[in-house]
Protein backbone atom coordinates (compact mmCIF):
# COMPACT_ATOMS: atom_id res chain seq x y z
CA UNK A 1 0.00 0.00 0.00
CA UNK A 2 1.53 3.34 -1.05
CA UNK A 3 1.16 6.67 0.78
CA UNK A 4 -1.92 7.81 -1.14
CA UNK A 5 -3.68 4.49 -0.64
CA UNK A 6 -2.82 4.54 3.07
CA UNK A 7 -4.28 8.01 3.55
CA UNK A 8 -7.43 7.10 1.67
CA UNK A 9 -7.78 4.00 3.84
CA UNK A 10 -7.47 6.10 7.00
CA UNK A 11 -10.15 8.46 5.70
CA UNK A 12 -12.50 5.62 4.76
CA UNK A 13 -12.00 3.93 8.15
CA UNK A 14 -12.28 7.11 10.23
CA UNK A 15 -15.04 7.16 12.83
CA UNK A 16 -17.91 9.61 12.22
CA UNK A 17 -17.01 13.18 13.02
CA UNK A 18 -13.41 12.41 13.94
CA UNK A 19 -11.59 13.76 10.88
CA UNK A 20 -10.36 17.35 10.60
CA UNK A 21 -8.81 18.94 7.52
CA UNK A 22 -6.34 21.81 7.84
CA UNK A 23 -5.49 23.40 4.48
CA UNK A 24 -3.47 26.21 2.97
CA UNK A 25 -2.93 27.90 -0.37
CA UNK A 26 -1.97 24.64 -2.10
CA UNK A 27 -5.57 23.47 -1.80
CA UNK A 28 -6.70 26.20 -4.22
CA UNK A 29 -3.84 26.20 -6.73
CA UNK A 30 -5.66 23.56 -8.78
CA UNK A 31 -8.49 26.08 -9.06
CA UNK A 32 -6.13 28.57 -10.67
CA UNK A 33 -5.41 30.64 -7.56
CA UNK A 34 -1.65 31.15 -6.99
CA UNK A 35 -0.08 30.27 -3.67
CA UNK A 36 2.32 32.58 -1.85
CA UNK A 37 5.76 31.03 -1.41
CA UNK A 38 6.34 28.79 -4.42
CA UNK A 39 8.58 30.01 -7.30
CA UNK A 40 5.45 31.10 -9.18
CA UNK A 41 3.63 32.30 -6.07
CA UNK A 42 2.33 35.72 -5.13
CA UNK A 43 5.44 36.73 -3.19
CA UNK A 44 7.66 36.04 -6.22
CA UNK A 45 5.69 38.34 -8.50
CA UNK A 46 6.72 41.88 -9.30
CA UNK A 47 4.24 44.65 -8.57
CA UNK A 48 5.93 48.02 -8.75
CA UNK A 49 8.71 48.72 -6.27
CA UNK A 50 6.93 47.31 -3.20
CA UNK A 51 7.16 43.61 -2.33
CA UNK A 52 3.73 41.94 -2.32
CA UNK A 53 4.29 40.78 1.26
CA UNK A 54 4.57 44.41 2.34
CA UNK A 55 1.52 45.44 0.32
CA UNK A 56 -0.75 43.13 2.32
CA UNK A 57 0.32 44.53 5.68
CA UNK A 58 -1.93 46.68 7.84
CA UNK A 59 0.63 49.48 7.84
CA UNK A 60 0.65 49.62 4.05
CA UNK A 61 -3.16 49.43 3.92
CA UNK A 62 -3.47 52.42 6.26
CA UNK A 63 -0.80 54.52 4.54
CA UNK A 64 -1.47 53.64 0.91
CA UNK A 65 -5.07 52.49 0.44
CA UNK A 66 -5.11 53.28 -3.29
CA UNK A 67 -2.09 51.08 -3.99
CA UNK A 68 -3.33 48.38 -1.64
CA UNK A 69 -6.68 48.06 -3.39
CA UNK A 70 -5.09 48.17 -6.84
CA UNK A 71 -2.97 45.17 -5.86
CA UNK A 72 -5.78 43.46 -3.95
CA UNK A 73 -8.31 43.49 -6.79
CA UNK A 74 -5.70 42.69 -9.42
CA UNK A 75 -3.95 39.78 -7.67
CA UNK A 76 -6.08 38.49 -4.79
CA UNK A 77 -9.60 38.34 -6.21
CA UNK A 78 -10.49 35.40 -8.46
CA UNK A 79 -14.20 35.61 -9.14
CA UNK A 80 -14.13 32.93 -11.83
CA UNK A 81 -12.35 30.31 -9.70
CA UNK A 82 -14.31 27.12 -9.06
CA UNK A 83 -13.89 24.41 -6.41
CA UNK A 84 -11.55 21.59 -7.42
CA UNK A 85 -11.51 17.91 -6.54
CA UNK A 86 -10.16 18.55 -3.06
CA UNK A 87 -12.89 21.05 -2.15
CA UNK A 88 -15.60 18.75 -3.50
CA UNK A 89 -14.29 15.66 -1.71
CA UNK A 90 -14.14 17.48 1.61
CA UNK A 91 -17.76 18.61 1.20
CA UNK A 92 -18.73 15.00 0.47
CA UNK A 93 -16.88 13.79 3.58
CA UNK A 94 -18.74 16.34 5.69
CA UNK A 95 -22.07 15.24 4.19
CA UNK A 96 -21.15 11.62 4.96
CA UNK A 97 -20.49 12.54 8.59
CA UNK A 98 -16.77 11.71 8.54
CA UNK A 99 -15.34 15.23 8.49
CA UNK A 100 -16.16 17.51 11.40
CA UNK A 101 -14.38 20.69 10.29
CA UNK A 102 -12.33 22.36 7.60
CA UNK A 103 -9.73 24.74 8.99
CA UNK A 104 -8.36 26.93 6.21
CA UNK A 105 -5.75 29.62 5.77
CA UNK A 106 -7.39 30.54 2.45
CA UNK A 107 -9.61 33.56 1.93
CA UNK A 108 -11.24 32.54 -1.37
CA UNK A 109 -14.48 30.96 -0.08
CA UNK A 110 -14.13 27.90 -2.33
CA UNK A 111 -14.82 25.43 0.48
CA UNK A 112 -18.25 26.98 1.01
CA UNK A 113 -18.81 27.14 -2.74
CA UNK A 114 -18.19 23.38 -2.86
CA UNK A 115 -20.78 22.79 -0.15
CA UNK A 116 -18.75 22.65 3.07
CA UNK A 117 -20.58 24.14 6.03
CA UNK A 118 -18.28 24.03 9.06
CA UNK A 119 -15.39 26.08 7.66
CA UNK A 120 -13.09 27.87 10.08
CA UNK A 121 -11.36 30.67 8.18
CA UNK A 122 -8.19 31.60 10.03
CA UNK A 123 -7.37 34.51 7.74
CA UNK A 124 -10.89 35.71 6.94
CA UNK A 125 -12.62 35.85 3.56
CA UNK A 126 -12.77 38.10 0.51
CA UNK A 127 -16.51 37.39 0.44
CA UNK A 128 -17.05 39.58 3.50
CA UNK A 129 -16.31 43.30 3.70
CA UNK A 130 -17.24 45.98 6.19
CA UNK A 131 -17.17 49.73 6.52
CA UNK A 132 -14.47 50.88 8.91
CA UNK A 133 -16.65 53.85 9.84
CA UNK A 134 -20.16 52.57 10.50
CA UNK A 135 -19.69 48.81 10.22
CA UNK A 136 -22.04 48.27 7.28
CA UNK A 137 -21.43 44.92 5.60
CA UNK A 138 -20.83 44.40 1.87
CA UNK A 139 -20.57 41.19 -0.11
CA UNK A 140 -17.89 40.73 -2.75
CA UNK A 141 -20.04 41.95 -5.65
CA UNK A 142 -20.88 45.12 -3.74
CA UNK A 143 -17.21 45.62 -2.80
CA UNK A 144 -16.17 45.30 -6.45
CA UNK A 145 -18.85 47.77 -7.50
CA UNK A 146 -17.66 50.30 -4.90
CA UNK A 147 -14.08 49.83 -6.10
CA UNK A 148 -15.01 50.35 -9.74
CA UNK A 149 -17.12 53.41 -8.95
CA UNK A 150 -14.39 55.16 -6.96
CA UNK A 151 -12.11 57.55 -8.84
CA UNK A 152 -9.15 56.42 -6.73
CA UNK A 153 -10.20 52.78 -6.61
CA UNK A 154 -10.77 52.82 -2.85
CA UNK A 155 -14.20 51.29 -2.04
CA UNK A 156 -16.10 53.59 0.28
CA UNK A 157 -19.35 53.20 2.17
CA UNK A 158 -22.23 55.10 0.53
CA UNK A 159 -23.66 55.80 4.00
CA UNK A 160 -20.71 57.39 5.80
CA UNK A 161 -17.80 57.48 3.35
CA UNK A 162 -15.65 55.13 5.39
CA UNK A 163 -13.33 52.67 3.66
CA UNK A 164 -14.95 49.29 3.03
CA UNK A 165 -12.20 46.92 4.22
CA UNK A 166 -12.11 43.27 3.20
CA UNK A 167 -12.60 40.93 6.16
CA UNK A 168 -9.16 39.39 5.64
CA UNK A 169 -6.33 39.25 8.14
CA UNK A 170 -3.42 41.39 6.98
CA UNK A 171 0.12 41.13 8.28
CA UNK A 172 0.37 42.87 11.68
CA UNK A 173 -3.27 42.02 12.47
CA UNK A 174 -4.31 39.36 14.95
CA UNK A 175 -6.41 36.31 14.17
CA UNK A 176 -9.99 36.05 15.41
CA UNK A 177 -9.82 34.45 18.85
CA UNK A 178 -13.16 32.69 18.34
CA UNK A 179 -11.92 31.00 15.16
CA UNK A 180 -8.69 29.99 16.91
CA UNK A 181 -10.59 28.50 19.84
CA UNK A 182 -12.96 26.58 17.57
CA UNK A 183 -10.02 25.27 15.54
CA UNK A 184 -8.18 24.10 18.64
CA UNK A 185 -11.30 22.35 19.90
CA UNK A 186 -11.83 20.57 16.57
CA UNK A 187 -8.19 19.42 16.39
CA UNK A 188 -8.24 18.18 19.97
CA UNK A 189 -11.27 16.00 19.23
CA UNK A 190 -9.90 14.54 15.97
CA UNK A 191 -8.61 11.02 15.43
CA UNK A 192 -7.38 11.87 11.93
CA UNK A 193 -5.83 15.23 11.07
CA UNK A 194 -5.03 15.85 7.40
CA UNK A 195 -2.83 18.87 6.74
CA UNK A 196 -2.59 19.80 3.08
CA UNK A 197 -1.27 22.47 0.76
CA UNK A 198 0.55 24.50 3.38
CA UNK A 199 4.20 25.16 4.16
CA UNK A 200 3.36 25.31 7.88
CA UNK A 201 5.53 28.42 8.04
CA UNK A 202 2.94 30.98 9.18
CA UNK A 203 2.23 31.29 12.89
CA UNK A 204 0.10 31.15 14.93
CA UNK A 205 -1.84 29.06 12.40
CA UNK A 206 0.90 26.45 12.00
CA UNK A 207 1.08 26.00 15.76
CA UNK A 208 -2.48 24.69 15.89
CA UNK A 209 -1.31 21.19 15.01
CA UNK A 210 0.41 20.99 18.40
CA UNK A 211 -3.03 20.39 19.90
CA UNK A 212 -3.49 17.13 17.99
CA UNK A 213 -3.19 13.94 19.98
CA UNK A 214 -5.22 11.55 17.82
CA UNK A 215 -4.25 8.41 15.94
CA UNK A 216 -3.08 9.62 12.52
CA UNK A 217 -1.44 12.85 11.34
CA UNK A 218 -0.97 13.10 7.57
CA UNK A 219 0.71 15.92 5.63
CA UNK A 220 0.02 16.34 1.91
CA UNK A 221 2.30 18.93 0.32
CA UNK A 222 4.49 19.12 -2.75
CA UNK A 223 7.46 20.43 -0.75
CA UNK A 224 8.75 19.29 2.66
CA UNK A 225 7.47 21.15 5.74
CA UNK A 226 9.12 21.83 9.13
CA UNK A 227 6.60 19.44 10.70
CA UNK A 228 7.12 16.40 8.48
CA UNK A 229 9.05 14.59 11.18
CA UNK A 230 6.01 14.64 13.45
CA UNK A 231 3.65 13.17 10.83
CA UNK A 232 2.62 9.54 10.59
CA UNK A 233 2.43 9.93 6.83
CA UNK A 234 3.81 12.44 4.32
CA UNK A 235 2.48 12.55 0.76
CA UNK A 236 4.37 14.64 -1.82
CA UNK A 237 1.55 15.26 -4.28
CA UNK A 238 -1.13 17.74 -5.29
CA UNK A 239 -4.04 17.82 -2.85
CA UNK A 240 -6.69 17.28 -5.54
CA UNK A 241 -4.90 14.24 -6.87
CA UNK A 242 -4.82 12.66 -3.42
CA UNK A 243 -8.37 13.49 -2.39
CA UNK A 244 -10.00 13.17 -5.81
CA UNK A 245 -11.31 9.65 -5.43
Amino acid sequence: MNEVEQLRAWIDECKPGRMVFFGGAGVSTESGIPDFRSPDGLYSQKYGDVPPEEMISRTYFDRHPEQFFAFYFDRMIACEAQPNRAHLKLAQLEDAGTLSAVITQNIDGLHQKAGSRNVLELHGSVLRNYCMGCGRAFDLDEEIALHEAAADGVPRCPDCGGIAKPDVVLYEEGLDSRVIEASIDAIRRADLLVIAGTSLAVYPAAGLIDYFSGSHLAIVNLAPTPRDRYADLCVAAKVGEVLGY
